[in-house]
């Protein structure tokens, strides 16, 4: 969806292009809902129990995401120097830059999304706090909720009548983290087996049909977030039990691997093709655009892959 938005010569008007792939930007809100199911996975014990020390989870949160973000603001920086990006490349680096109000920050683009999982990161000791229990869990996300509906349909500031809150906004996008924390709560009790998995498979793909044969539903901040966080979860529920080909085997693995890297950098591999100017040799649009992605996204597995083959850095070391 990137892709099609930045490309100079776009592709045939469809239903494909013109509203399927434009959606796959809330694919995000997705990933939102498998962080908090994953982070779950390997610290919600341990932080609970204090089996992990602040220091120690908050460097990890910084080792397996920094090298990789700072290579590419870098990156940025050679490609487009200025002193403004140089600002920006020093809030990228802090991680924290979701914190500056109203933030917009060009330097990867897409790292509005990092910037808001960082702060879900910060958050995640009161996260756990939040689902103590199964029924704590409940109380949190109703309120979770809530206050996410308040905040899309009221302003909490004088100087700005029309409430302005969307998918950068960790008020609005908790709930989504939650349904992940709610389902790693419920992780035993959702294994699918036999007759289960095509029962909810066929629910999955019902619920999937529904989403987009009713899109008013969708036309409302609130709406899209409820209506989104329970395809997601159910999505969710289904590969964690799915034991079928299509979700598991090497391919997949070895996406699921290096898919934050490919996010991050895509838009770059995307600037490196368009300096190529492609559409100097190929007329048809829609071929430009398929050729055009396929280039992109191979280059981003490449670079990425690459880039986790070479990172054995110091900073693994050192004692900050």
């Amino acid at each position: 969806m990137h892709v099609l938005s930045n490309i100079g010569v776009k592709p045939t008007e469809n239903y494909l292009t013109g509203t399927l792939i434009p959606w796959f930007t809330d694919f995000t809100l997705m990933f939102m809902v498998v962080s908090g199911f994953s982070l779950c996975c390997g610290y919600y014990e341990r932080v609970k129990t204090g089996a992990i020390t602040p220091n120690a989870f908050y460097k990890k949160r910084y080792m397996r995401i920094l090298p990789f973000f700072a290579c590419l603001c870098l990156l940025d920086l050679v490609m487009s120097p200025s002193i403004d990006q140089v600002f920006n490349l020093f809030a990228n680096l802090t991680l924290c830059f979701n914190f500056i109000p109203n933030v917009k920050i060009p330097m990867i683009g897409v790292g509005w999304f990092l910037g808001l999982v960082f702060v879900f990161y910060l958050l995640f000791p009161f996260f756990v706090f939040m689902l103590d229990s199964k029924r704590r869990g409940w109380f949190s996300l109703v309120i979770a909720l809530v206050f996410a509906g308040l905040c899309t349909i009221h302003s909490y500031n004088v100087d700005i009548p029309v409430p302005k809150i969307g998918r950068t906004n960790i008020i609005y996008t908790m709930p989504l983290f939650m349904a992940g924390g709610m389902i790693y709560l419920y992780r035993d009790k959702l294994k699918l087996e036999g007759i289960k998995q095509y029962l909810f498979l066929s629910l999955c793909i019902v619920l999937s049909v529904l989403f987009f044969v009713f899109p008013e539903v969708r036309k409302t901040g609130f709406g899209a977030l409820v209506s989104e966080m329970v395809l997601f979860g159910s999505w969710l529920i289904y590969a964690l039990g799915s034991k079928d080909l299509i979700l598991n085997n090497r391919v997949v693995r070895f996406i699921s691997g290096i898919s934050m890297e490919v996010y991050l950098c895509h838009m770059v591999m995307f600037r490196v093709v368009e300096k190529v100017h492609l559409e100097r040799f190929i007329a048809d649009g829609d071929i430009l655009y398929a050729l055009t992605c396929i280039l992109v996204i191979a280059g981003a597995v490449a670079f990425s892959w690459g880039f986790k083959k070479v990172e054995r850095i110091p900073i693994k070391n050192l004692n900050v």
